[in-house]
């Protein structure tokens, strides 16, 4: 029987490459436009548990120092292009302590 094959991702905390369900995603939601294409609102970045949310991702791993290297670099602030709320830092903080 042929293996199914795993995706895999790299974790902006420690750069290395592992399986996508090794990790915790982050999303960056769609911008919402208006007819003439302005921004109407900028998208929300929120933990993905799921994995199904439409947007922008990037993957940490669930370690707590791969979470501090992401945050002491900014890395997922490079990787969205915009600056991250506390409140995503902490959510990721729980949620690495609960599993």
């Amino acid at each position: 029987m042929k293996q199914k094959k795993m995706p895999m991702r790299k974790c902006v905390g420690c750069t290395e490459m592992k399986e996508k369900k090794e990790l915790v995603r982050v999303v960056k939601a769609p911008d919402i436009t208006d007819e003439n294409g302005e921004i109407v609102q900028k998208g929300d970045i929120s933990v993905d548990l799921t994995g199904k949310k439409p947007g922008r991702g990037a993957y940490v791993c669930r370690s707590a120092g791969c979470l501090a290297a992401a945050r002491k670099a900014r890395r997922l602030e490079k990787t969205f292009s915009c600056r991250i709320p506390d409140e995503v830092y902490d959510r990721l903080e729980q949620e690495l302590q609960q599993s």
